[in-house]
Protein backbone atom coordinates (compact mmCIF):
# COMPACT_ATOMS: atom_id res chain seq x y z
CA UNK A 1 0.00 0.00 0.00
CA UNK A 2 2.60 2.31 0.68
CA UNK A 3 4.05 1.76 -2.96
CA UNK A 4 0.56 2.96 -4.36
CA UNK A 5 0.11 5.84 -1.53
CA UNK A 6 3.85 7.25 -3.51
CA UNK A 7 3.04 6.32 -6.96
CA UNK A 8 -0.96 7.70 -6.72
CA UNK A 9 1.05 10.99 -4.65
CA UNK A 10 3.83 11.36 -7.52
CA UNK A 11 1.56 11.05 -10.60
CA UNK A 12 -1.31 14.11 -8.62
CA UNK A 13 2.15 16.20 -7.83
CA UNK A 14 3.71 16.18 -11.57
CA UNK A 15 0.48 16.70 -13.41
CA UNK A 16 -0.25 19.92 -11.35
CA UNK A 17 3.21 20.97 -10.22
CA UNK A 18 6.24 18.49 -11.49
CA UNK A 19 5.14 19.38 -15.62
CA UNK A 20 5.10 22.58 -15.44
CA UNK A 21 8.39 22.76 -13.13
CA UNK A 22 10.16 20.79 -16.19
CA UNK A 23 8.53 23.33 -18.87
CA UNK A 24 10.27 26.28 -17.12
CA UNK A 25 13.43 24.42 -17.12
CA UNK A 26 13.08 23.51 -21.24
CA UNK A 27 12.59 27.08 -21.24
CA UNK A 28 15.55 28.33 -19.29
CA UNK A 29 17.59 25.97 -20.85
CA UNK A 30 15.96 26.30 -24.92
CA UNK A 31 13.91 29.09 -25.36
CA UNK A 32 12.39 29.61 -28.14
CA UNK A 33 10.79 33.30 -28.52
CA UNK A 34 8.44 34.43 -31.73
CA UNK A 35 9.96 36.69 -33.93
CA UNK A 36 7.24 38.84 -34.08
CA UNK A 37 7.10 41.50 -36.77
CA UNK A 38 4.48 44.60 -37.89
CA UNK A 39 2.10 42.69 -40.71
CA UNK A 40 -1.30 42.75 -41.26
CA UNK A 41 -1.99 39.82 -43.95
CA UNK A 42 -5.91 39.98 -45.66
CA UNK A 43 -7.74 37.58 -41.92
CA UNK A 44 -10.90 36.04 -42.11
CA UNK A 45 -12.71 35.96 -38.68
CA UNK A 46 -15.09 32.76 -38.64
CA UNK A 47 -17.83 32.18 -35.76
CA UNK A 48 -20.29 29.22 -35.41
CA UNK A 49 -23.47 30.60 -33.45
CA UNK A 50 -26.55 28.68 -32.31
CA UNK A 51 -29.22 30.41 -30.64
CA UNK A 52 -27.15 33.48 -29.52
CA UNK A 53 -29.71 36.39 -29.58
CA UNK A 54 -28.68 37.61 -26.70
CA UNK A 55 -24.43 38.31 -27.05
CA UNK A 56 -24.53 38.08 -30.89
CA UNK A 57 -25.31 41.94 -31.82
CA UNK A 58 -22.18 42.70 -29.17
CA UNK A 59 -20.30 40.30 -30.54
CA UNK A 60 -20.58 41.33 -33.56
CA UNK A 61 -20.60 44.93 -32.85
CA UNK A 62 -17.24 44.35 -31.38
CA UNK A 63 -15.52 42.38 -34.38
CA UNK A 64 -16.46 45.50 -36.71
CA UNK A 65 -14.95 48.07 -33.79
CA UNK A 66 -11.41 45.84 -34.05
CA UNK A 67 -8.29 47.50 -34.76
CA UNK A 68 -7.66 46.32 -37.79
CA UNK A 69 -7.46 47.27 -41.60
CA UNK A 70 -11.72 46.94 -42.93
CA UNK A 71 -9.93 45.97 -45.65
CA UNK A 72 -8.32 43.50 -44.73
CA UNK A 73 -10.68 42.02 -42.50
CA UNK A 74 -13.73 39.35 -43.68
CA UNK A 75 -16.28 38.11 -41.22
CA UNK A 76 -17.88 34.76 -41.75
CA UNK A 77 -20.56 33.55 -39.37
CA UNK A 78 -22.60 30.42 -40.09
CA UNK A 79 -26.18 30.05 -37.86
CA UNK A 80 -26.27 26.33 -36.81
CA UNK A 81 -29.85 25.56 -37.23
CA UNK A 82 -30.82 28.41 -34.96
CA UNK A 83 -34.61 28.75 -33.78
CA UNK A 84 -34.65 32.29 -32.05
CA UNK A 85 -34.19 36.04 -33.33
CA UNK A 86 -30.03 35.20 -34.50
CA UNK A 87 -30.54 34.82 -38.32
CA UNK A 88 -32.46 38.19 -37.89
CA UNK A 89 -29.52 39.80 -36.18
CA UNK A 90 -27.58 38.72 -38.40
CA UNK A 91 -29.60 39.38 -41.72
CA UNK A 92 -29.54 43.23 -40.43
CA UNK A 93 -25.48 43.01 -41.01
CA UNK A 94 -25.42 41.15 -44.54
CA UNK A 95 -25.06 44.50 -46.55
CA UNK A 96 -21.66 45.15 -45.07
CA UNK A 97 -19.44 43.86 -47.23
CA UNK A 98 -17.09 42.80 -44.55
CA UNK A 99 -19.45 39.96 -43.18
CA UNK A 100 -20.29 37.01 -44.76
CA UNK A 101 -23.58 34.78 -43.54
CA UNK A 102 -24.14 31.35 -44.08
CA UNK A 103 -27.53 29.88 -42.31
CA UNK A 104 -28.03 26.45 -41.99
CA UNK A 105 -31.49 25.74 -40.98
CA UNK A 106 -30.84 22.24 -39.88
CA UNK A 107 -28.03 22.01 -36.88
CA UNK A 108 -25.07 19.98 -38.00
CA UNK A 109 -22.96 20.54 -34.67
CA UNK A 110 -19.92 23.18 -34.42
CA UNK A 111 -17.35 21.20 -36.46
CA UNK A 112 -19.67 20.87 -39.65
CA UNK A 113 -20.24 24.52 -39.37
CA UNK A 114 -16.42 25.54 -38.71
CA UNK A 115 -16.04 23.31 -42.30
CA UNK A 116 -18.56 25.73 -44.16
CA UNK A 117 -16.87 28.69 -42.43
CA UNK A 118 -13.11 27.86 -43.60
CA UNK A 119 -14.40 26.83 -47.31
CA UNK A 120 -15.53 30.50 -47.12
CA UNK A 121 -12.65 31.80 -45.62
CA UNK A 122 -10.37 33.96 -48.25
CA UNK A 123 -7.83 35.41 -45.78
CA UNK A 124 -4.46 34.20 -45.77
CA UNK A 125 -5.19 33.74 -41.56
CA UNK A 126 -8.42 32.59 -40.28
CA UNK A 127 -9.18 33.61 -36.50
CA UNK A 128 -11.39 31.80 -34.55
CA UNK A 129 -13.80 32.93 -32.22
CA UNK A 130 -16.90 32.23 -30.45
CA UNK A 131 -20.10 34.20 -29.83
CA UNK A 132 -19.45 34.97 -25.66
CA UNK A 133 -16.14 36.28 -25.07
CA UNK A 134 -15.52 40.23 -25.88
CA UNK A 135 -12.00 40.86 -27.88
CA UNK A 136 -9.80 43.81 -27.15
CA UNK A 137 -9.39 46.18 -30.34
CA UNK A 138 -5.93 45.42 -30.45
CA UNK A 139 -6.10 41.64 -29.87
CA UNK A 140 -6.41 40.76 -34.15
CA UNK A 141 -3.33 42.85 -35.08
CA UNK A 142 -1.61 41.27 -32.22
CA UNK A 143 -2.43 38.11 -33.24
CA UNK A 144 -1.50 38.65 -36.96
CA UNK A 145 2.12 40.18 -36.12
CA UNK A 146 2.94 36.39 -34.79
CA UNK A 147 2.66 35.44 -38.15
CA UNK A 148 5.45 37.43 -39.29
CA UNK A 149 7.99 34.07 -37.96
CA UNK A 150 7.66 31.28 -40.59
CA UNK A 151 7.77 28.80 -38.07
CA UNK A 152 4.19 29.94 -36.09
CA UNK A 153 1.10 27.93 -37.89
CA UNK A 154 -1.12 28.97 -35.48
CA UNK A 155 -1.28 31.61 -32.93
CA UNK A 156 -3.81 32.04 -29.95
CA UNK A 157 -4.77 34.74 -27.78
CA UNK A 158 -5.27 34.50 -23.65
CA UNK A 159 -8.27 34.21 -22.28
CA UNK A 160 -9.18 36.80 -19.68
CA UNK A 161 -11.78 36.02 -16.62
CA UNK A 162 -13.53 38.57 -15.02
CA UNK A 163 -14.38 42.51 -16.12
CA UNK A 164 -12.50 43.94 -18.84
CA UNK A 165 -12.10 47.14 -16.81
CA UNK A 166 -10.60 45.71 -13.85
CA UNK A 167 -8.06 43.30 -13.11
CA UNK A 168 -9.03 39.39 -13.84
CA UNK A 169 -10.52 37.33 -11.13
CA UNK A 170 -8.70 35.29 -8.86
CA UNK A 171 -11.83 33.15 -7.44
CA UNK A 172 -12.92 29.34 -8.31
CA UNK A 173 -11.84 28.54 -12.01
CA UNK A 174 -10.25 31.42 -12.88
CA UNK A 175 -7.57 29.89 -10.30
CA UNK A 176 -7.54 27.22 -12.28
CA UNK A 177 -7.50 28.81 -15.58
CA UNK A 178 -4.58 30.97 -13.88
CA UNK A 179 -2.44 27.63 -13.73
CA UNK A 180 -3.37 26.72 -17.18
CA UNK A 181 -2.45 29.52 -18.73
CA UNK A 182 1.04 29.28 -16.77
CA UNK A 183 1.44 25.87 -18.33
CA UNK A 184 0.36 27.20 -22.02
CA UNK A 185 2.74 30.07 -21.43
CA UNK A 186 5.93 28.22 -20.88
CA UNK A 187 4.73 25.39 -23.30
CA UNK A 188 4.75 28.49 -25.79
CA UNK A 189 8.08 29.77 -24.53
CA UNK A 190 10.08 26.57 -25.45
CA UNK A 191 7.97 24.86 -28.02
CA UNK A 192 4.11 24.58 -29.14
CA UNK A 193 0.94 24.52 -27.13
CA UNK A 194 -0.90 21.65 -26.62
CA UNK A 195 -4.02 23.51 -28.19
CA UNK A 196 -5.45 26.82 -28.23
CA UNK A 197 -7.85 29.43 -26.77
CA UNK A 198 -10.94 28.56 -28.53
CA UNK A 199 -12.29 31.80 -27.56
CA UNK A 200 -9.45 33.48 -30.09
CA UNK A 201 -6.87 31.59 -32.35
CA UNK A 202 -5.54 32.07 -35.72
CA UNK A 203 -4.37 29.62 -37.98
CA UNK A 204 -2.55 29.60 -41.85
CA UNK A 205 -5.53 29.18 -43.95
CA UNK A 206 -2.80 26.53 -45.95
CA UNK A 207 -2.55 24.46 -42.90
CA UNK A 208 -6.25 24.07 -42.05
CA UNK A 209 -7.93 20.43 -42.56
CA UNK A 210 -11.42 19.59 -42.32
CA UNK A 211 -12.77 18.84 -39.12
CA UNK A 212 -14.98 15.51 -38.65
CA UNK A 213 -18.02 16.22 -37.93
CA UNK A 214 -18.89 15.64 -33.85
CA UNK A 215 -15.43 17.02 -33.01
CA UNK A 216 -15.61 18.53 -28.97
CA UNK A 217 -12.32 20.34 -29.18
CA UNK A 218 -11.76 21.54 -32.29
CA UNK A 219 -9.14 23.85 -30.34
CA UNK A 220 -7.09 21.36 -30.01
CA UNK A 221 -7.86 19.25 -33.18
CA UNK A 222 -7.08 22.13 -35.27
CA UNK A 223 -3.61 22.98 -33.65
CA UNK A 224 -2.68 19.63 -33.45
CA UNK A 225 -2.67 19.40 -36.82
CA UNK A 226 -0.36 22.52 -37.68
CA UNK A 227 2.15 20.76 -34.75
CA UNK A 228 1.79 16.97 -37.29
CA UNK A 229 2.91 20.05 -40.08
CA UNK A 230 5.77 21.14 -38.62
CA UNK A 231 4.78 24.23 -37.64
CA UNK A 232 4.41 26.05 -34.38
CA UNK A 233 1.24 26.55 -31.45
CA UNK A 234 2.03 29.70 -29.98
CA UNK A 235 0.26 31.72 -27.20
CA UNK A 236 0.39 35.47 -27.31
CA UNK A 237 -1.05 36.96 -23.90
CA UNK A 238 -0.83 40.67 -25.84
CA UNK A 239 -3.68 39.51 -27.64
CA UNK A 240 -7.04 39.05 -25.13
CA UNK A 241 -10.71 38.16 -24.94
CA UNK A 242 -12.75 38.56 -22.29
CA UNK A 243 -15.30 36.22 -20.96
CA UNK A 244 -17.27 35.85 -17.28
CA UNK A 245 -15.29 34.20 -14.23
CA UNK A 246 -18.14 32.60 -12.74
CA UNK A 247 -21.34 31.01 -15.28
CA UNK A 248 -22.93 29.19 -12.04
CA UNK A 249 -21.06 26.09 -10.71
CA UNK A 250 -23.62 23.40 -13.12
CA UNK A 251 -22.98 25.32 -16.30
CA UNK A 252 -19.55 24.92 -15.59
CA UNK A 253 -19.26 21.36 -14.44
CA UNK A 254 -21.28 20.62 -18.02
CA UNK A 255 -18.49 22.28 -19.97
CA UNK A 256 -15.79 20.89 -18.10
CA UNK A 257 -17.39 17.60 -18.63
CA UNK A 258 -17.97 18.49 -21.92
CA UNK A 259 -14.09 19.53 -22.40
CA UNK A 260 -12.73 16.05 -20.82
CA UNK A 261 -14.98 13.95 -23.02
CA UNK A 262 -13.25 15.93 -26.26
CA UNK A 263 -10.13 14.81 -24.32
CA UNK A 264 -11.11 10.67 -24.93
CA UNK A 265 -12.82 11.62 -28.03
CA UNK A 266 -9.25 13.18 -29.72
CA UNK A 267 -7.65 9.62 -28.95
CA UNK A 268 -10.55 8.09 -31.40
CA UNK A 269 -10.37 11.54 -34.14
CA UNK A 270 -6.71 11.60 -33.95
CA UNK A 271 -4.99 8.22 -32.78
CA UNK A 272 -1.16 9.61 -34.28
CA UNK A 273 -1.57 11.83 -31.23
CA UNK A 274 -0.07 8.90 -29.18
CA UNK A 275 2.45 7.65 -32.09
CA UNK A 276 6.18 9.26 -33.04
CA UNK A 277 4.16 10.79 -35.84
CA UNK A 278 3.39 13.76 -32.78
CA UNK A 279 6.22 15.85 -32.45
CA UNK A 280 5.10 17.19 -29.04
CA UNK A 281 3.61 13.62 -27.58
CA UNK A 282 5.33 13.80 -24.25
CA UNK A 283 3.14 17.47 -23.83
CA UNK A 284 0.23 16.19 -25.02
CA UNK A 285 0.18 13.25 -22.47
CA UNK A 286 1.43 15.21 -19.75
CA UNK A 287 -1.15 18.36 -20.62
CA UNK A 288 -4.34 16.49 -21.63
CA UNK A 289 -4.30 13.02 -20.79
CA UNK A 290 -2.89 12.84 -17.28
CA UNK A 291 -5.25 15.04 -15.50
CA UNK A 292 -7.73 12.03 -16.87
CA UNK A 293 -6.23 9.77 -14.70
CA UNK A 294 -5.85 12.12 -11.34
CA UNK A 295 -9.94 11.40 -9.67
CA UNK A 296 -8.50 7.96 -9.94
CA UNK A 297 -5.16 8.65 -8.35
CA UNK A 298 -7.07 10.68 -5.78
CA UNK A 299 -9.14 7.35 -4.81
CA UNK A 300 -6.07 5.72 -4.14
CA UNK A 301 -3.93 8.60 -2.53
CA UNK A 302 -7.09 8.22 -0.07
CA UNK A 303 -7.90 4.33 0.51
CA UNK A 304 -3.85 3.92 1.34
CA UNK A 305 -3.81 6.42 3.57
CA UNK A 306 -6.91 5.10 5.35
CA UNK A 307 -5.63 1.39 5.08
CA UNK A 308 -1.77 2.33 6.36
CA UNK A 309 -1.17 2.46 10.38
CA UNK A 310 1.34 4.95 10.49
CA UNK A 311 1.42 8.42 12.24
CA UNK A 312 2.52 10.34 8.47
CA UNK A 313 -0.14 8.26 6.76
CA UNK A 314 -2.48 9.33 9.38
CA UNK A 315 -1.87 12.95 9.22
CA UNK A 316 -2.17 12.49 5.69
CA UNK A 317 -5.79 11.01 6.00
CA UNK A 318 -7.00 14.15 8.45
CA UNK A 319 -5.26 16.55 5.38
CA UNK A 320 -7.23 14.94 2.74
CA UNK A 321 -10.58 14.99 4.82
CA UNK A 322 -10.03 18.27 5.78
CA UNK A 323 -9.11 19.38 2.07
CA UNK A 324 -12.63 17.34 0.90
CA UNK A 325 -14.96 18.78 4.00
CA UNK A 326 -13.85 22.50 2.46
CA UNK A 327 -14.55 21.38 -1.40
CA UNK A 328 -18.32 20.37 0.13
CA UNK A 329 -18.51 24.15 2.06
CA UNK A 330 -17.51 25.99 -0.54
CA UNK A 331 -19.87 24.19 -3.20
CA UNK A 332 -22.34 24.88 -1.09
CA UNK A 333 -21.99 28.06 -0.58
CA UNK A 334 -21.39 28.15 3.58
CA UNK A 335 -18.17 29.64 3.52
CA UNK A 336 -18.19 33.65 2.52
CA UNK A 337 -15.63 35.85 2.91
CA UNK A 338 -12.10 35.83 4.40
CA UNK A 339 -9.19 33.39 3.85
CA UNK A 340 -10.93 30.09 4.52
CA UNK A 341 -13.53 31.17 1.66
CA UNK A 342 -10.84 31.47 -1.11
CA UNK A 343 -9.03 28.12 0.60
CA UNK A 344 -12.50 26.08 0.46
CA UNK A 345 -13.01 28.05 -3.12
CA UNK A 346 -9.93 26.50 -4.61
CA UNK A 347 -10.56 22.61 -3.36
CA UNK A 348 -14.02 23.30 -4.81
CA UNK A 349 -12.62 23.94 -7.88
CA UNK A 350 -10.36 21.07 -7.71
CA UNK A 351 -12.79 18.71 -6.91
CA UNK A 352 -15.54 19.86 -9.15
CA UNK A 353 -12.53 19.22 -12.31
CA UNK A 354 -11.76 15.74 -10.96
CA UNK A 355 -15.43 14.73 -10.40
CA UNK A 356 -16.26 16.15 -14.51
CA UNK A 357 -13.25 13.81 -15.20
CA UNK A 358 -15.09 11.19 -13.72
CA UNK A 359 -18.51 11.70 -15.61
CA UNK A 360 -16.55 12.14 -18.71
CA UNK A 361 -14.56 8.95 -18.51
CA UNK A 362 -18.60 7.65 -17.81
CA UNK A 363 -19.88 8.79 -20.57
CA UNK A 364 -17.03 7.67 -23.05
CA UNK A 365 -17.09 4.14 -21.67
CA UNK A 366 -21.06 4.36 -22.08
CA UNK A 367 -20.82 5.96 -26.04
CA UNK A 368 -22.86 8.99 -24.55
CA UNK A 369 -21.78 12.15 -26.78
CA UNK A 370 -21.43 15.45 -25.35
CA UNK A 371 -23.51 17.70 -27.68
CA UNK A 372 -22.46 21.31 -28.82
CA UNK A 373 -24.95 23.75 -27.04
CA UNK A 374 -24.73 27.72 -26.67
Amino acid sequence: MRYLFWLAAGLIAYTYVGYACWLRVRMLWRARPVRCGSCTPLVSIAMVVRNEQQVLETKLRNLMALDYPADRCQIVVVSDGSTDQTERILRTYGSDARVHIVLNQLPQGKACGLNDAIDLAQGEIVVFTDARQMIEPQAVRLLAENFDDPEVGCASGELMLGDPGQAESSEGLSLYWRIEKLVRKLESASGSVVGATGALYAVRRELLTRVPPGTILDDVYLPMQVVRQGKRVVLDERARAWDHPNLGTEREFSRKVRTLSGNYQLLQLAPWLLSGSNPIRFEFVSHKLLRLTVPFALLVLLAASFAIRAPFYRVALILQLVFYSLSVLALSRWVKGGILARVADAAGTFVLLNGAAVVALANFVGGRRAAWTR
